[in-house]
Parts: C-alpha cells; sequence; structure tokens
C-alpha cells in the first residue's frame, strides 16, 4: 500500500517545513533533510524567540522540537487514528547558541498499533549530541 504522506515528504526534501501538520511545526519551520517510513531527519534554525537569558537554545525548545518532530515521525506513517505523547524523557549533553543550525534525528524504535515508541539525537554543525529524548506515544480516538 502506498504511503502518500511520507512520499509527499520526500518531494519535499531541502525544503522548509512551512506546511507541517501542526502549528508549531509550522512555527519550528525546519529544513527537512531525509524522510524514510520510521525516520525523519530536519535542521532548524535557532531563532531569538528560542533561546533563555544568556541566548542559548532553551531547554524546553529541545522538547519541542523533539516532541514535535517524533509525532510528525508518527504522522508520516500514514495509518488511521491520533497518537498522542504520553511522557517525554529528554537528557541533555551540550548547549547551542542562538543563529546555529541544530539537526534532529528521529527514529520509532517500536511501532505497536497502540503504542509507540519513539526517539530523537539533537545534533549541532560539527556533529556533537546535544539531547537525546524518547517518548511513548498513545493511539487515541479523536472526539468530535
Amino acid at each position: 500500500m502506498s504511503n502518500l504522506i511520507l512520499e509527499w515528504m520526500q518531494e519535499n526534501i531541502g525544503k522548509t517545513m512551512s506546511e507541517a501538520p501542526t502549528p508549531v511545526g509550522r512555527w519550528l519551520n525546519g529544513v527537512l533533510r531525509d524522510a524514510q517510513e520510521g525516520a525523519l531527519v530536519a535542521d532548524f534554525t535557532v531563532r531569538p524567540e528560542m533561546t533563555n537569558p544568556v541566548g542559548l537554545l532553551h531547554g524546553g525548545m529541545i522538547a519541542v522540537i523533539m516532541d514535535d518532530f517524533i509525532g510528525a515521525t508518527v504522522f508520516a506513517l500514514g495509518r488511521d487514528g491520533f497518537y498522542t505523547t504520553v511522557d517525554l524523557s529528554v537528557d541533555y549533553f551540550a548547549s547551542a547558541r542562538e543563529g546555529e543550525v541544530v539537526t534532529a534525528k528521529t527514529r520509532l524504535v517500536k511501532a505497536g498499533q497502540r503504542v509507540i515508541h519513539g526517539e530523537c539525537d539533537l545534533f549541532n554543525a560539527e556533529g556533537r549530541l546535544l539531547a537525546r529524548g524518547r517518548t511513548n506515544l498513545l493511539r487515541v480516538e479523536p472526539r468530535e
């Protein structure tokens, strides 16, 4: 069976994610670098509104990038239903400054019918690991 969402993502590699499925994804406006089933890669530029008072990428913004981009990875599976985050754990290792480009790499470790476990690593331009996040998403029926 063809996965139209993944195919659309693959056609948009190298473009900004201004048409991401979520408002926060559109606000983050990363540049999609790779799209495979169960794995995505994108670059995000650290803007002033994404930093803490000392000009570093805010830890909460790192969590937002990870949560939204893992969600996009699940969305790219093209499944029926909606998956929502039930937990998110982030380990922080290094920082990035305003103006830097960071790269998020996601992977779905286990994609069951009800629960999906995903991970995201965030790197700086030199390939240094900035943070690693892990999450579980639960399939829910959207309310009308």
